[in-house]
């Protein structure tokens, strides 16, 4: 299997650990010119093939595919085999590995024999066991991030689903209520039908090249929902107080699009009366890091016929949700006379 470039740091960390802390174990017996027991040489190479047999074998083969009991059995039959190894092969009080150059005086009492005997497995217990621990904890931290990875990125897929399936029914909304704009002025026989056609020409183009990209600037969307307002202003029979107010600097910045026309729709829909009469007040509030946006409008005599009527709402609502997760303030007020959204979103 060729070795992939990513693999690399990864692989040179492991090395610099397995230095660094068998270098602390070694260095005692390097700098002093202790004499080195055997057993450190043949502990230092098994712990290292303990710890990798674990971790490419055990953890992936038995405890991530929940064979949890095995996998412990498995544990303390290897670790007890290595033990009792060690012990068989390399004896507690093996004149050759004791760090002492010169020879006892005196023959070993029988409860320093106990004592190394008790000493040596335990040992050996920390030797083996502590890598082993290691490896498993390393070994499951990584397919825990792996699933983790995976989780946000099904998410992530989810989320773009949704904010596709959320536009596709937003753009038919917002058609159908541009040609019933259009319809009344044609009725009216208003020159001004012909404007209106080019203003929804021009709405129809953004929506078509813009909107389907993931961002797109402010300055773009403030220029789309001019030329709304714009729009909707020729059917009304008195739009003194239909106002736009942008404060702030646009440049530099970006945001999903089609984020506000929802609510100002909602606003046009059922803030006018029978009789063409108004107000709506809309407020952007651009800073370094945030979007202030603000609509009030008054509520007119004309009230949803149909469940669907508060669809763009709903979807504007959920698409914040989405794509700004505990980054965004919507609130939403309603006094029977006057309908109010404040919207503030954290870039």
């Amino acid at each position: 299997m060729i070795l992939q470039k990513k693999n690399i740091p990864q692989i040179l960390m492991h090395v610099f650990i397995w230095c660094a802390l068998y270098g602390l174990v070694l260095y005692p017996f390097l700098a002093l010119s202790r004499p080195m027991p055997n057993y450190v040489l043949i502990k230092i190479p098994t712990a290292i093939l303990l710890f990798y047999f674990n971790y490419f074998f055990l953890v992936p083969q038995l405890l991530l595919n929940g064979k949890k009991k095995v996998y412990i059995t498995v544990s303390i039959v290897l670790l007890g085999l290595l033990i009792y190894v060690m012990h068989r092969v390399f004896p507690p009080f093996d004149p050759k590995d004791l760090t002492n150059p010169m020879p006892p005086m005196r023959p070993m009492a029988p409860h320093r024999q106990e004592f190394l005997a008790f000493r040596f497995p335990m040992m050996s217990l920390i030797s083996f066991g502590v890598p082993f621990l290691f490896s498993t904890m390393l070994r499951v931290y990584m397919g825990w991030q792996k699933n983790e990875n995976l989780r946000k990125s099904i998410e992530k897929e989810k989320v773009e689903s949704e904010l596709q399936f959320f536009k596709a029914q937003l753009n038919p909304h917002f058609l159908f209520n541009s040609l019933n704009t259009i319809y009344s002025l044609s009725v009216k026989k208003s020159n001004d039908t012909s404007e209106a056609i080019i203003n929804l020409s021009e709405l129809m183009r953004y929506m078509l090249y813009e909107a389907d990209r993931g961002n797109v600037p402010i300055s773009k969307e403030i220029e789309y929902i001019r030329s709304y307002v714009a729009l909707q202003r020729l059917r009304l029979a008195n739009s003194e107080n239909v106002l736009l107010k942008v404060l702030g600097d646009d440049s530099n910045k970006k945001i999903p699009p089609l984020l506000f026309i929802s609510f100002i729709e909602n606003a046009f829909k059922y803030g006018t009366d029978y009789h063409g009469k108004t107000m709506i007040k809309i407020n952007f509030l651009i800073q370094d890091k945030s979007i202030h946006f603000n609509i009030v409008n008054s509520i007119g005599n004309q009230k949803p016929k149909t469940k669907s009527s508060g669809l763009g709402l709903d979807n504007v609502k959920n698409r914040l949700k989405y794509l700004y997760p505990n980054s965004h303030e919507l609130r939403i007020a309603d006094d029977g006379e006057t309908y109010e959204v404040d919207l503030i979103i954290n870039l």
